[in-house]
Order: structure tokens, then sequence, then C-alpha cells
């Protein structure tokens, strides 16, 4: 576990624009957004590199919360200049982001290991040359039927699923408040005991 006074950077992947926002593949960062918005911070530009950033104090730490502007594949072209920007340890970045093998409106902290099939995972993982850090999986569920996982992730959730995502959002922002104060393995036991539907 990291030095919880150590600053810590909260990524929320998504794709950037109107046509994909409140999709499926866009929870990370809508979640992001839901903590920015819990502390009355604001997302601007980031000088030099492709996200919006806001700056948060969650207890005595501080964390800097980021929402890439670049497409879900090529997330990694945001994180890892946010990394070196800010010379983030590993162990303090959080990566937040859809799941559609994790069961609709569960949270599961990880840290490490493969993509899971998510671009944006995938993309970090490549720019960072290293796979060794935290994510926030915020799940989505699988498509129904015989539907493309790529269109699925694409659609906005439906009318009855709007309240356990608002839910999922509320508690997901829990989650990265302990990451942030208290570290990974925290954050990890907090999102195992949520509850939802």
């Amino acid at each position: 576990m990291g030095d919880s006074a150590t600053p810590a950077l909260i990524v929320g992947l998504r794709n950037p624009g109107e046509q994909y926002e409140a999709t499926r593949h866009n929870l990370g960062a809508d979640v992001v957004a839901t903590l920015a918005a819990r502390h009355d911070a604001k997302f601007k530009r980031a000088p030099r590199i492709r996200a919006e950033m806001a700056v948060v104090a969650i207890g005595d730490t501080r964390a800097i919360l980021a929402r890439p502007n670049t497409y879900m594949n090529e997330s990694g072209q945001a994180v890892a200049p946010l990394v070196d920007y800010f010379g983030m340890p590993l162990d303090r970045l959080l990566i937040v982001h859809d799941d559609i093998d994790l069961p609709f409106a569960k949270l599961r902290v990880q840290e490490g290991g493969g993509s899971g099939g998510n671009n944006g995972v995938a993309s970090t993982i490549r720019s960072l040359g290293n796979e060794e850090f935290w994510r926030l999986k915020c799940g989505v569920g699988r498509p129904p039927g015989r539907q493309e996982p790529a269109s699925f992730v694409l659609k906005r959730f439906g009318k009855n699923e709007r309240d356990d995502i608002d839910l999922l959002r509320q508690y997901g922002a829990d989650v990265i408040e302990l990451f942030v104060t208290a570290g990974g393995d925290e954050a990890r036991q907090q999102a195992g005991e949520v509850k939802i539907g």
C-alpha cells in the first residue's frame, strides 16, 4: 500500500463528446465527475495534456481527478503524460472504468493484471509500459442476446437501470475517497461490500 499522504491521481476513462455522454463506456468518467461535484470542483483543460483536470482535498490528501480528452482506445496518451507531469507513483494511480464482465452495478477494486478487454485500460498499460496500477471497475453487465459488446457499451442506460447507476456513482465516489485517504487495500474491501439493487 502506498503512503496515503501522497497525492493520488484518479482517471475516469471515457469517450469525449456529447454523443457519448451517459453511455456505459463513460461510466468511469461519470463516477469521477460525481466525486468532483461532491467537492464543488470544476474540470479545466490541462495544459499540454489531452485531459481535463480538477483538484480536490479529501481529508488531508490531495487528489487530482482527470478525464481524458482522447477516445477510449487512446486513453494511455492522456494517462502517461499525467503520471509523468505529477511524478505519480503507480500505486497512487487509480483508473476508473466500465467493465462488461462484472455484473451490472457491481464495483471491484483490483491492483495490476491485464486489460480485461477494456481498450482504455489496454492503452494505458501500453503507454505506461506497466500494468501495476489500481483500477476501480464499474460493472455494466454483459450485452443481451447476440448484441455486440462494442455497440452495447456505446448505448445509454435504460430507464429501469438509472436509479441503480446513480447509486453506483455515489458508492464509486465513496470508494475513490477511501483509496485517496487509506490506500488500495481498504478501497478494495469497501468496494466488495457494496450492494446495489
